[in-house]
């Protein structure tokens, strides 16, 4: 453990590393990608799965941070971001289409999430929603159609396997399994991904904005990644312009 109170044992940062606008993709390859977008963008740290580019967005210093896979790491991420003064993440990533209609690339903006994980219920009871902040998703809505960028609003399935959903035929709890799915279907859920629910519990006791955008794959998930990170990052620059406007606001 470092004798520096302020840094961060998981993500090694400091304040004023990040900024208080945080994109979390899970991947740390998609980090410097992401960066790419910003302005002035700089690698920050790496440690383990968190690698973190810092720049600027209209003026505002903003981040990415990559969380791993999971919602474990992905709360440890939030959590010491938090610490460090960041109040609006939004999780940027990939995801299975769940409604059979699904076109190949359409992005998820995730209003909730179905809480099929564990990490979340260390913080809260199963029955407290997982809810996505309000203007984070208005932000990400306005960012896809800045763009024209198709895109579906709707509840996310957080799970903790990822081959429990692709090949549940060879688990034990294939039925199980099956069944679950199938209620998700009829409940009209959208995406099924792994970070989502806890993100968004985090985002309700700590009382920061949180928000997801996903890319849906039905097929063999060849579908170009840019629009997804394009709609990302000009969700930013809308949260950032509302929030300016806000302030001066007599």
């Amino acid at each position: 453990m470092s004798l520096d109170p302020e840094l961060q044992h998981h993500i090694q940062l400091r304040r004023g590393d990040v900024g208080r606008y945080i994109l979390l993709p899970g991947d740390p390859g998609r980090c410097e990608p992401i960066a790419t977008l910003f302005d002035d963008a700089a690698h920050v740290a790496s440690n383990r799965e968190y690698t973190t580019w810092t720049g600027t967005l209209d003026g505002e210093k903003v981040s990415v941070v990559s969380t791993g896979i999971g919602c474990p790491s992905a709360s440890i991420a939030v959590e010491e971001l938090i610490k460090l003064g960041a109040d609006t993440f939004i999780r940027v990533g990939t995801s299975g289409a769940i409604q059979p209609d699904t076109p190949d690339g359409q992005l998820a903006i995730v209003t909730a999430a179905i809480r099929d994980e564990g990490t979340s219920s260390h913080y809260l009871p199963i029955e407290f929603p997982a809810i996505a902040d309000a203007q984070v998703v208005d932000a990400l809505s306005e960012g896809a159609r800045r763009h024209g960028i198709s895109h579906r609003l709707g509840v996310s399935q957080s799970k903790d396997s990822f081959y429990g959903e692709v090949e549940p035929e060879r688990m034990p709890l294939a039925g199980q399994l099956r069944d679950r799915w199938d209620a998700w279907v009829g409940g009209g859920a959208i995406c099924s991904e792994m970070e989502a629910s806890a993100i968004f519990v985090l985002g309700s006791i700590h009382r920061v904005r949180t928000g997801g955008v996903m890319q849906m794959h039905s097929g063999d998930g060849s579908a170009d990644r840019g629009q997804l990170l394009i709609t990302a990052v000009e969700a930013l620059r809308v949260l950032i312009e509302d929030d300016r406007r806000q302030r001066q606001w007599p």
